[in-house]
């Protein structure tokens, strides 16, 4: 391979199926070396239990001299018809005792005495067919005395064990990448096992996010070797929600000191009269308070869980918002209208955090719509709420980045902190709902929200 596998499972599989095919081989040639040699060794061993069973039967005659009587079955086993086996017997002196054929006589009176470890040799062009003999000759102990016996069998009588070896290996041949496929899938199955914890840390790292920082990586089951990686990964969220928890105060408590006196000096600017310019400075100052009323919702979306399983009638909801809302339109010389269903909308969820999304909605709305024109709020019968303006519209680029805290769309006229729509989305997820944004016709955008309804 010239690049390296990335994937542990794959590598980790590849890896032991090498293994195994290797290891495979080698037992196999071990065996048939094994066999090889015991095969050699079986026939050694005949021919040395042949040479045995000749000197058992050499006695001596009424003369002393020493003579061979073999039983019928050996003495047909050695005819000299057949001349598969043959054999020769010497005494101490040299002198020869008996022999299966004349000419193994005249060999065996030429080879010198045997002595007491076998000696195997072999004998090529012997007889009338001109066969190969493979024997062995050894010095035994008999009842004549000690006796030189050769012994000597027809090469090719190992014929059935190379046959047998010859088999074996073929057999094996199919076997072998049976048993090594039957392996490697155990193996596939044993390492996902492994790697099934590191999926299941993958998975739960996923969930984590700002809105979930204290979610950890699990730690059971998970290999030795990846232990310390998960924990260290735990041990940097814990200094990251340890972080935005001092973050989040820092926000709650700096919003939560400017409020009072922000409300002072709006209190002191309403008693004044004055010019143009303390109109603006109030004007700046009620910019400034409503930044710290976001600042101070998000405090508190992001520290505390909203309960979201009260009832709610999202058609009471936009009534109260819509009403508390028409004077800041018409200031601005534009106006509010409430459409869709006249009847109660039952959703479950918090009307608190509804009705912060919604006036951030409509704040967004008379902020983007054009002097003159209508932010329509329309509530559906099965927990939908939308509000659509006439402004120049979102454009595709940016509608995924609108509900980023602080972001601003390049030349936007609002003044806004780029906070409002975050703390929609926040809402939105907390409630398990929905919010898409669309063109709305003939121009204008639209903010779609679809809560569960009860």
């Amino acid at each position: 391979m010239s690049r390296r596998v990335k994937s542990l499972q794959l590598r980790l599989t590849l890896e032991l199926a090498a293994l195994f095919f290797v290891a495979s081989c080698l037992a196999v040639g071990g065996l048939i070396y094994s066999a090889s040699r015991t095969g050699g060794s079986l026939i050694d061993r005949e021919l040395g239990l042949r040479a045995e069973d000749l000197a058992r039967y050499v006695s001596r005659d009424a003369t002393g001299k020493p003579r061979l009587e073999l039983p019928p079955d050996l003495k047909q086993a050695y005819d000299a018809s057949a001349q598969r086996s043959v054999f020769a017997i010497r005494d101490k002196d040299g002198r020869l005792v008996e022999a299966s054929t004349p000419e193994v006589a005249t060999l065996a009176v030429r080879w010198p005495q045997a002595d007491s470890e076998p000696r195997f040799f072999g004998l090529t062009g012997l007889g009338p067919s001109g066969q190969d003999y493979a024997g062995v000759s050894v010095l035994l102990d008999s009842a004549a005395g000690p006796l030189s016996v050769m012994v000597a069998e027809v090469s090719g009588g190992n014929q059935l064990v190379h046959t047998m070896l010859r088999e074996f290996v073929f057999d094996v041949a199919w076997y072998v990448p049976l048993f090594v496929a039957a392996v490697v899938l155990l193996a596939i199955d044993s390492v996902r096992r492994s790697v099934r914890p590191l999926r299941a840390a993958s998975a739960e790292a996923r969930n984590i996010g700002p809105g979930s920082i204290s979610i950890r990586l699990p730690e059971a089951d998970v290999p030795t070797e990846a232990l310390p990686l998960v924990l260290a990964v735990n041990h940097a969220l814990d200094r990251l929600e340890q972080g935005f928890a001092i973050q989040r105060q820092f926000t709650a408590n700096a919003a939560h000191e400017l409020r009072t006196p922000l409300t002072i000096i709006t209190a002191r600017l309403d008693s004044l009269e004055g010019n143009g310019q303390l109109s603006a400075l109030r004007q700046e100052v009620g910019r400034m308070n409503r930044l710290v009323e976001q600042l101070l919702c998000v405090a508190r979306l992001d520290s505390v869980a909203l309960d979201v399983s009260t009832p709610v009638d999202l058609r009471q909801i936009a009534e109260e918002v819509v009403g508390s809302m028409a004077h800041l339109a018409l200031a601005s010389g534009r106006s509010i209208a409430l459409t869709g269903a006249d009847h109660p909308v039952r959703i479950t969820g918090n009307a608190d955090a509804i009705t912060d999304a919604l006036r951030n909605l409509i704040e967004n709305a008379l902020a983007h719509t054009r002097p003159g024109t209508e932010v329509i709020v329309e509530v559906g019968s099965e927990g939908a709420l939308s509000v659509s303006d006439s402004g120049p519209g979102i454009p595709l680029a940016d509608r995924p980045r609108i509900f980023d805290r602080f972001w601003r769309g390049k030349g936007a006229r609002s003044e806004g902190a780029g906070l409002g729509l975050a703390i929609v989305m926040e809402i939105v997820r907390a409630h398990g709902a929905s919010i898409a944004v669309g063109d709305h016709t003939p121009c204008g955008a639209r903010f779609d929200l679809r809560f569960r309804a009860a």
